[in-house]
């Protein structure tokens, strides 16, 4: 064991939210930050250029290549659970879709933490959200009423578009999905084109955002290939604002055992030690450390130091049925990637302009529509691919097609991510639990069928859909129930595994689901946040990276504060 470092904030994670923490937290040239990244930097080409994707998921270098449990949802599969593992974590290999979400995911967050400042506010009501989100963000419009200029956060116009999705779109104006200028006004029912984290036409990361513009702060150190082992506590709570989940808390988060450079080394945090590890690993390093539930830790052999059963519970994913239709006489990226001159076309059109289709985020069009009119918004969300293959990393069909993926934006069904092992260095167990109520079963069932109504509409006619997956021989609702199981896959948007909820006027949680008051602190230990995706109580409508990034500022500021 090394001697130890001392920093003022130690933050475990240097993914879209560690990466604006390190950057709020050291402007203050008085604060010694650490953040550390268990993966390495993100200067490799394919993480800049839009389409690389395809080699950043599923590989080690970038990706920490989780695989979750057998599903008896998804017939019995295992399927691989993408994490970034990489400076700017998620952001440095997702699809870079900017989505808010909806003004009613908001009311779900203020009435689990009973904080009004999450509800959407604006013109309309009270609440914070739709502000920070303006201040966060550099529009490609400029500032209006939705949008704000000058901020980290780029947002663009995607910079291609592909015949066949507009007459996509303009098929599920047939069925009443009118086309719109966007989805992050706060009603997203619609279909429009997906604004995109790119600036020239390349992926920008929320590391390209806010910590590369501030890394040569000499306050500010940033180690790489460094693992979070334990959190270090002390059942001596001094020095800590007692308030919130903190109120009465028996210890206090004093630093991180970590491994770097293969040696072991302990670093104190003088202040505090903020989880943004993820949805997976932020729940997983506290059940290492032993926060967690009792009997789980016990089961492991890890002393319990606090009984947290909420922790790595209440997982929340979007799962996508992804249908694929054959189609004829337009362009897709089938079609173009078959020809080596078409490639090459597509290189040389991406290396002089920055256009075309390497700046292709996964999906390029969007739906969103209620899967029955009482719902009070829209609950499924269409992603519609200009390509087809059977799964990420596996190659494109050698026929032109598309694949208009359907998820359900508000799943009842919870998993959970819990301890294989006490050791740290073994992946934990991720159970979704995909499918398991009736209810989405039965909202797959119509998403599936709302899928076959907008292919079967007269503005797709003229290209001939033919339906590959599930296929036309699928008619029933217990056969097309068994197609949701087989076609299903993540959308990656795992969230809610150390959830935000309310505590009464004595400190206590409201719920023993709890983990998290509303800014972000930890039940029971003092000094210590997680502030990632697993923070969600409810997971957001549609993509979850700018969720992420307004629950990050947040607690930016609770911190400063």
């Amino acid at each position: 064991m090394t001697p130890a470092a001392e920093f003022d904030f130690i933050i475990v994670g240097a993914g879209s939210a560690g990466c604006l923490l390190a950057n709020r937290l050291s402007a203050n040239p008085d604060h010694r930050v650490l953040l550390i990244e268990a993966g390495g930097n993100d200067n490799w080409f394919w993480i800049k250029v839009p389409v690389g994707y395809l080699y950043t998921i599923a590989n080690p270098r970038t990706d920490w290549c989780f695989t979750t449990e057998p599903d008896p949802g998804l017939a019995g599969r295992s399927i691989h659970y993408a994490r970034g593992r990489v400076i700017g974590g998620c952001s440095s290999i997702n699809a870079m879709i900017h989505m808010r979400g909806q003004a009613s995911d908001y009311e779900l967050w203020a009435q689990a933490t009973g904080d009004q400042r999450w509800l959407w506010g604006g013109s309309d009501g009270p609440g914070e959200t739709l502000s920070i989100y303006r201040q966060l963000e550099d529009y490609f419009g400029g500032a209006d009423e939705w949008h704000g200029a000058g901020g980290e956060i780029s947002v663009q116009r995607p910079r291609v578009r592909w015949k066949i999705l507009d007459a996509w779109q303009a098929a599920a104006a047939e069925l009443g999905i009118s086309p719109i200028d966007e989805f992050n006004r706060g009603d997203n029912a619609g279909s429009a084109y997906f604004h995109v984290n790119q600036r020239r036409g390349r992926r920008w990361s929320m590391a390209d955002a806010f910590l590369h513009p501030v890394a040569h702060r000499p306050n500010l150190t940033v180690w790489t290939h460094t693992h979070a082992v334990k959190l270090l506590m002390d059942d001596q709570v001094h020095d800590v604002h007692r308030r919130g989940a903190w109120t009465s808390a028996q210890h206090r988060a004093t630093g991180v055992r970590l491994l770097k450079d293969g040696q072991m080394i302990d670093v104190r945090a003088h202040r505090e030690v903020i989880l943004s590890a993820g949805a997976i690993g932020s729940p997983h390093l506290m059940q290492a450390s032993g926060l967690g539930p009792a009997a789980l830790l016990t089961q492991h052999q890890v002393p319990v130091a606090v009984d947290l059963p909420g922790v790595g519970e209440n997982l929340q994913d979007h799962l996508q049925l992804r249908t694929v239709y054959r189609i004829q006489g337009a362009r897709t990226v089938n079609t173009l990637y078959r020809n080596w001159i078409t490639r090459a076309g597509m290189g040389i059109q991406y290396l002089l302009m920055r256009s075309g289709p390497m700046t292709m985020p996964p999906s390029t069009l969007g739906a969103f529509a209620k899967s029955d009119p009482a719902s009070a918004s829209a609950d499924l969300e269409w992603h519609v691919q200009p390509l087809s293959l059977k799964k990420f990393g596996e190659p494109l069909h050698r026929f032109g097609a598309i694949t208009p993926s359907v998820c359900n934006l508000r799943p009842t069904s919870r998993g959970h991510v819990r301890l294989a092992s006490a050791d740290p260095f073994i992946h934990p167990k991720i159970d979704c639990n995909y499918l398991s109520t009736d209810s989405d079963r039965e909202i797959a069932v119509r998403g599936l069928r709302m899928t076959r109504q907008v292919m079967a509409a007269s503005a797709l006619a003229r290209y001939h859909p033919e339906e590959v997956l599930p296929g036309p021989a699928v008619v029933s609702d217990d056969d097309l129930q068994a197609a949701a199981s087989e076609l299903g896959t993540t959308i990656f948007h795992p969230v809610g595994t150390c959830a935000m909820g309310a505590f009464d006027t004595h400190g206590l949680p409201r719920s023993r689901a709890t983990v998290l008051d509303t800014d972000c602190r930890v039940y029971q230990v003092a000094g210590l946040r997680v502030v990632d995706a697993s923070a969600m109580p409810t997971i957001t409508s549609g993509n979850t990276n700018a969720p992420v990034m307004l629950i990050a500022e947040r607690a930016a500021r609770a911190i400063l504060s």
